[in-house]
């Protein structure tokens, strides 16, 4: 048995880890609605230290994929938050049509690679409600069932902004065989308690520059352990952004002929 499994017994997240996972998504939205009615900015990145904009501005135009992970402020006892800022440039698109290729649920497992199955289970207006079925793998694999409510705003100027959060998770137990079932909750792992994206959209010259803040719960590691499996735990939100936007720079636009 690795160590990674020693130490992620099974495991439920405690009425304090949920409470304090509460207030970092309350500050983190407090902040995003604070940039987006700001007249200073609208991406996220426009609220970077300025050696960090430019890092990001060299990245997009060198058609690379930013990364960074951005500070907790909220302590949170039984759990880990990770909070991973991403960034892209997708050329020859309009932000209006990238906007709605990704309303197109029903598309995803075809388009994104973690993603196994995704249904529309409904919408209204500008408001969805997702399944998604993904994988997530680094040392083990793990899948998960999932349903999202998607919720997008247009804020003018060719800029939209929306917000994912994930209503249900499911750790799935033999996934892909005919015993395949959902762990009830409390007998999951806790490689993720809680999803939440935040996305931004804004047309440039050339194309439309995307962000994504990804904000998820895990469980808590042992101090012993936190070394190694820390590390691991903290690295796999950020290949799962990265997973996500590099298909959207590939993909998006090659319906309008991009």
């Amino acid at each position: 048995m690795t160590a990674l499994a020693l130490v992620l017994l099974l495991a439920d997240p405690r009425e304090e880890t949920v409470a304090a996972w509460e207030r970092a998504v309350k500050l983190t939205e407090s902040r995003i609605s604070r940039e987006l009615a700001s007249s200073a900015g609208f991406l996220a990145t426009d609220f970077l230290p300025r050696a960090e904009r430019q890092a990001v501005s060299r990245a997009l135009e060198a058609g690379e994929i930013y990364t960074t992970k951005l500070p907790i402020a909220v302590e949170i006892p039984g759990g880990m938050v990770h909070h991973w800022l991403g960034a892209v440039f997708v050329p020859d698109v309009e932000v209006e049509d990238l906007v709605r290729w990704l309303q197109e649920y029903d598309e995803h497992d075809e388009r994104f690679d973690e993603v196994e199955d995704s249904r529309l289970l409904s919408r209204e207006g500008d408001r969805f409600e997702v399944f998604l079925r993904f994988r997530r793998k680094k040392i083990v694999t793990v899948h998960y069932a999932t349903e999202h409510e998607v919720i997008y705003r247009s804020h003018g100027f060719g800029r939209y902004s929306s917000v994912s959060r994930a209503t249900r998770i499911a750790e799935l137990e033999d996934a892909g065989t005919r015993d395949e079932k959902e762990k009830p909750p409390g007998t999951d792992r806790g490689f993720l308690w809680r999803l939440h994206s935040y996305w931004r959209f804004q047309q440039v010259p050339g194309g439309v520059v995307v962000e994504c803040e990804s904000l998820s719960l895990s469980r808590s590691i042992p101090a012993a352990f936190r070394w190694l499996v820390g590390r691991y735990l903290d690295s796999v939100p950020r290949e799962s952004l990265e997973s996500t936007l590099l298909p959207i720079r590939e993909r998006s636009h090659r319906r309008q002929g991009g």
